[in-house]
């Protein structure tokens, strides 16, 4: 008897290990996504830290390892391959016959590859979700925390603005001078942006847990993110915050529900008219002059280099070519509009790509959140807000945004059954669907202080 018990524990040691290298990896670069306690410098080579943690997080998925699913290909393979490496292979082409520094094209790969590790692991450990949520309320509570301590203790972030959101010089003085938080970032629009990102994944974690204590204590770190939104006085994210809010709210009451073929369509159709609406809007702006300040110039450059370069300009490199491109001394970091900026850097094909990316991504996550999927709803949530700060800003030209950005579309698209036919025969469990407001949103058929694993989620389909 003990030895068959010793057997069992040498056993069973490997496999926890198996099992906990990936979620310590995905932890790891979710907070230093929030925190950036990371070195940027490599340790050896190419190979940063951040680097070297998604690797060995890969092999930890690879390796053969009894009493575990170890990854294989089909767990990798997701709606976005194809403009995944539509986008890669325009990147490399910009890259290597512009003579351009491979350095971005690094970054972009290491991006991608942290997107298909999430993916991986949600599928070969369906309960992951639970470790997504504690670690998204993790993030966000460092962020808005360290926000709420430079609003209160006036500690200056050199951004400043008036009670009318105008941007002014911190050293006027004033009664009406408000400082800006930036919180764990150096721009309160990049704290904005990751805020956007990250609050409606907390909804997870009070799905997580039964006890209303604990719930409560979710909450108030909820209303502690949303307070560090508001004290970036950021215009775009106070938008991005109020969509996504919408979303979450209009995913908790019941609405008819259409023919499955009529919803497709309509989706369809309301897709692709926003995107015209969107494009015509900057094309018009980028023509009307300084209508728009910055953003308006920085439009129209884009357009006018995205007309004449077709393998664009290279990777990172959108904000010095609109610089020099653009009269007078203002310096451009990028395009402020995201997928303008991909059309300056990588061209029309780049542009189709990131094109491609957001309709699909968005496509899932709605179909997801119609069958009140839980991860489905609040990647819509995220996802809405995103994209909203994102034509107008471009605060995915950070690292650090741009892996979470991926890590999000990773937990959307883990879900969603690839072609007709799942991976595996089914998606990957996770937080079943979300209840009506007055009930709450928790695991469906799991009461009060239930600790029954929650059901799968529904496919576009609804078949279990």
């Amino acid at each position: 008897m003990a030895s068959d018990r010793s057997a069992s524990a040498g056993a069973g040691l490997p496999t926890a290990i198996a099992e906990f290298l990936p979620l310590a990896v995905v932890a790891v670069v979710l907070m230093d996504a929030a925190t950036d306690f990371f070195p940027d410098e490599p340790l050896v080579g190419i190979l940063t830290p951040t680097r070297l943690a998604l690797v060995v997080g890969l092999i930890a998925l690879a390796v053969p390892v009894p009493g575990r699913r170890r990854a294989r290909l089909r767990d990798f393979r997701t709606r976005l391959d194809l403009p995944v490496v539509l986008l890669l292979l325009t990147a490399a082409a910009t890259t290597y016959v512009g003579g351009h520094p491979t350095a971005p094209l690094r970054g972009l790969l290491t991006v991608v590859v942290c997107y298909y590790l999430v993916v991986a692991l949600r599928r070969t450990q369906p309960a992951s979700w639970r470790a997504i949520a504690v670690l998204a309320l993790a993030g966000l509570s460092a962020a808005s925390t360290t926000a709420f301590s430079q609003v209160t203790n006036g500690i200056p972030t050199g951004f400043c603005r008036t009670g009318l959101l105008t941007d002014v010089a911190c050293d006027a003085g004033g009664s009406g001078v408000l400082v800006r938080a930036t919180g764990t970032f150096s721009n309160p629009n990049l704290l904005a942006a990751f805020l956007v990102l990250l609050l409606p994944f907390v909804l997870l974690a009070a799905v997580s847990v039964d006890d209303r204590t604990a719930r409560t204590a979710i909450v108030v770190l909820v209303l502690v993110g949303y307070g560090a939104l508001l004290t970036t006085f950021s215009r775009a994210g106070y938008v991005a915050g109020a969509a996504g809010l919408l979303v979450l709210g209009g995913a908790c009451r019941p609405a008819p529900r259409l023919a499955e073929r009529a919803r497709r369509r309509l989706f369809a159709v309301l897709g692709v008219l926003s995107l015209l609406l969107a494009s015509g809007v900057i094309w018009a702006v980028s023509r009307a002059g300084n209508s728009l300040g910055v953003r308006g110039q920085a439009w129209a450059a884009a357009l006018e280099i995205g007309a004449h370069r077709p393998l664009g300009v290279g990777l990172g490199r959108s904000g010095a070519v609109i610089s020099a491109t653009e009269p007078g001394d203002r310096v451009f970091v990028h395009a402020h509009n995201l997928w303008l900026n991909w059309l300056v850097e990588t061209g029309p094909l780049g542009l189709l790509a990131v094109a491609l990316v957001t309709l699909i991504a968005v496509a899932t996550a709605a179909r997801a959140a119609r069958t009140k999927s839980v991860v489905g709803t609040v990647g819509l949530a995220s996802l809405t807000g995103f994209f909203l700060m994102s034509m107008l800003d471009h605060p995915a030209n950070l690292d650090r945004i741009d892996i979470l950005f991926w890590c999000v579309l990773a937990v959307i698209m883990a879900d969603a059954p690839v072609g007709r036919r799942r991976p595996d025969g089914s998606p990957a469990p996770g937080p079943a669907q979300m209840e009506p407001v007055a009930q709450g949103p928790r695991p469906v058929g799991a009461g009060v202080g239930s600790h029954h694993a929650p059901a799968p989620v529904t496919g576009g389909d609804g078949a279990p």
